[in-house]
């Protein structure tokens, strides 16, 4: 490492004149200096305005899908290094557990957005959100909601525990969105961020611009920021609010969303007793959720509530797994399963929350406060004098409504058992927290799940029920995934902007565009009924994607539906439904005028319609969606169908991709049977 941690601001490496300003940050296991943090002299603002600029210009000029494939290369080229990442986590105090949930699980973040990008994002510039809405009755005037990005950058400011995932969870969305990102590690744990983000500037892959690193303090931060900027905090909820008054927030328009420390909890059901699936699924969750990052996680469980007629049970088995299974020291010591906290500074905090919550009526029953002894690299077990260690503590409260409990953290690995008589006094004690990131139950009784959650779920950003049949293949309590909300309300920050596609259009303004089908058409890159249609000479099917421009259109002949078509239909495929075989049942159908086609029938026609048959650019039929019958056909009445090719997908690592045709089925009075879209895979040349 060097002295003074480097930033990466305006495409290159910079550090301060002054090398012996700054802070120290120490090995969280040996206390040796591992370099020292400083931001004198940076230009902030500068760096602001390099991302507002350059980034946004540099990830405007790509599609989302393009922006996919670009995180996919990350994810890969960090894949390639992920050794001197665990090297330099180690230092951290994190174990190879440890690493693999923050290095890996970032890496993980990376490819599942590059797949979701180019799965439910077009590969366009542009997000169209929800159906048409009709603003006149000839259709001359409508609407859509779009989304189109930020036109600003992206403010990550992030905690120690996850240097990797934490910062790699919001710089993935935020990219996608093609928005740029100014990256704020913690400073305990910030080499491990200047490591990966010197990977990635090294690869080539970062478009100029769309990704920065200060480490450091950014003082003026809220000075600088404006509206179009977002700021996403994550850290201590006191931080947060002051964050949160700026004026830049309240009255300035920038976005601020934080995810915050939270009193989560793990209930165990009433029928979950000693001996069962759940009751050991439950003791092995909390000693993870204890131990992983020696506790340091804003998901991890703070409150074990459990029948009170349990609470002896449970202490006993969570003390006998800590014994089995918990081996404290230096991570890079053979056999250690759990590390330091991040720093001795953070090690003084815990133990001063564990005070509080023993002067509140706590009753230490598993693990000592007194330095440990611990393994070190060497081999050797002793004391630690310089390391940031704390065995894992967890406390009772025989008083399970001593306030304490439900609003102090010990952000380490601390955790307090409490007893509760009824299903009702459960939920009380989790809605006491005032708001969670998440809360897991441990049952095998629907009854008892569906209670839990109808009081929970509004308290909760996540909720994780466990049982035996899940208990294997749960990705556990404190592990967001990225398809899923990774946020809560009240306490936990009120956010709930990461995790899917949501994540993404945070970074997104929705907007209402009002028009005539020919300018929403060129707006949105999707072609509207009532824009321009062009039925040339040339089928479209004998288009490629580099020839088939939208609203190029085929208009059908006509086919009459006569009785015999439909009674054939009705014996080759089974479907002998009443309306189309008993013309008198029809006929009391208030839907139907009597026996009419199979829908099914009419769709299959319509492709007999509109194919061209020969090969050619068109590859396959890969579905068909929002398929809606309207108009009954009755023997005697004709169809013909107009297909319009309605959205153009070109797949960026494929020699294909995908075109959307609009479908209309009329009869011979141009009313509207039926419309559709249909779905084809369409070669590119």
């Amino acid at each position: 490492m060097t002295t003074i941690l480097p930033s990466y601001v305006q495409g290159s490496w910079w550090t301060p004149t002054d090398a012996s300003t700054g802070t120290d940050v120490c090995d969280a296991s040996t206390g040796e200096v591992v370099t020292r943090v400083s931001t004198q002299g940076l230009d902030l603002a500068a760096a602001l305005e390099y991302a507002r600029i350059v980034g946004q210009k540099s990830l405007g000029e790509l599609t989302f899908h393009q922006r996919a494939v670009l995180l996919k290369q990350m994810a890969l080229v960090l894949t390639e290094h992920k050794q001197q990442l665990y090297a330099l986590s180690s230092r951290t105090g994190a174990t190879k557990v440890d690493s693999w949930v923050d290095i890996d699980g970032g890496i993980g973040v990376l490819f599942s957005y590059s797949s979701k990008g180019r799965r439910e994002l077009p590969n366009a510039r542009v997000y169209v959100d929800g159906p048409v809405e009709p603003l006149s009755k000839d259709g001359s005037f409508i609407a859509r909601h779009i989304y189109s990005r930020l036109p600003g950058v992206a403010v990550q400011i992030n905690a120690f525990n996850f240097p990797v995932w934490g910062s790699l969870e919001k710089f993935a969305p935020a990219f996608l969105a093609g928005v740029p990102t100014l990256v704020k590690p913690a400073t305990p744990s910030g080499y491990l961020a200047e490591a990966f983000v010197r990977i990635l500037a090294d690869s080539g892959l970062l478009p100029e611009g769309s990704l920065q690193l200060v480490s450091g303090s950014v003082p003026t931060l809220f000075d600088d920021v404006r509206l179009g900027d977002l700021v996403a905090f994550t850290g201590s909820a006191s931080t947060a609010e002051k964050l949160r008054a700026s004026d830049s927030v309240q009255t300035g328009g920038v976005r601020f969303t934080n995810e915050t420390d939270s009193i989560n909890a793990s209930i165990l059901g009433t029928d979950a007793a000693t001996g069962t699936p759940e009751f050991d699924a439950f003791v092995k969750q909390v000693v993870t959720e204890m131990t992983v990052k020696a506790g340091q996680k804003c998901t991890a469980i703070r409150r074990v509530i459990v029948p009170r007629e349990a609470m002896d049970d449970v202490v006993a088995a969570v003390q006998a797994r800590i014994t089995e299974r918990i081996v404290l020291g230096d991570p890079r010591a053979e056999g250690v399963t759990m590390g330091p906290l991040a720093s001795t500074a953070q090690r003084l905090e815990v133990l001063r929350q564990v005070a509080r919550l023993q002067a509140a009526g706590g009753d230490l029953v598993v693990g000592r406060t007194d330095a440990p002894a611990v393994l070190h690299a060497d081999g050797t077990t002793a004391l630690a004098p310089d390391g940031a260690f704390v065995e894992p503590l967890l406390l009772r409260f025989d008083d399970a409504s001593a306030d304490a409990v439900h609003e102090v953290e010990a952000f380490g690995p601390v955790s307090s058992v409490l007893g509760y008589d009824t299903i009702d006094e459960a939920i009380a004690l989790v809605r006491r927290g005032g708001g969670s990131l998440v809360t897991s139950i441990a049952t095998h009784d629907p009854m008892v799940a569906v209670a839990l959650m109808t009081g929970i779920s509004a308290f909760n950003g996540r909720v994780l029920v466990l049982d035996r049949d899940d208990a294997r293949t749960s990705t556990g309590h404190g592990s967001p995934v990225p398809q899923l909300v990774h946020g809560g309300p009240g306490r936990a920050g009120g956010g709930e902007e990461l995790g899917g596609i949501r994540a993404v259009l945070h970074h997104m303004q929705r907007t209402a565009i009002q028009g005539s089908p020919e300018m929403l058409t060129a707006i949105t890159g999707i072609w509207h009924q009532g824009a321009s249609a062009r039925a040339g000479s040339t089928h479209p099917f004998r288009k490629s994607l580099a020839e088939l421009v939208i609203g190029d259109q085929i208009v059908s002949d006509s086919r009459t539906v006569t009785l015999a078509d439909i009674e054939t239909f009705a014996q080759f495929t089974g479907d002998t439904f009443y309306a189309h075989m008993n013309e008198e049942a029809a006929a009391a159908n208030p839907f139907f005028p009597g026996r009419v086609a199979h829908g099914y029938l009419l769709v299959s026609w319509a492709a007999g319609l509109f194919v061209d048959p020969a090969p050619g650019p068109v590859l396959a039929n890969s579905g068909l969606e929002n398929l809606k019958f309207v108009t009954p056909v009755s023997p005697g009445d004709s169809i013909r169908v107009a297909l319009t090719a309605k959205q153009i997908t070109p797949r960026e690592t494929d020699e294909y991709g995908e075109v959307r045709w609009d479908a209309v089925l009329t009869n011979q009075n141009d009313e509207l049977v039926a419309s559709y879209d249909v779905l084809t895979l369409v070669a590119k040349h």
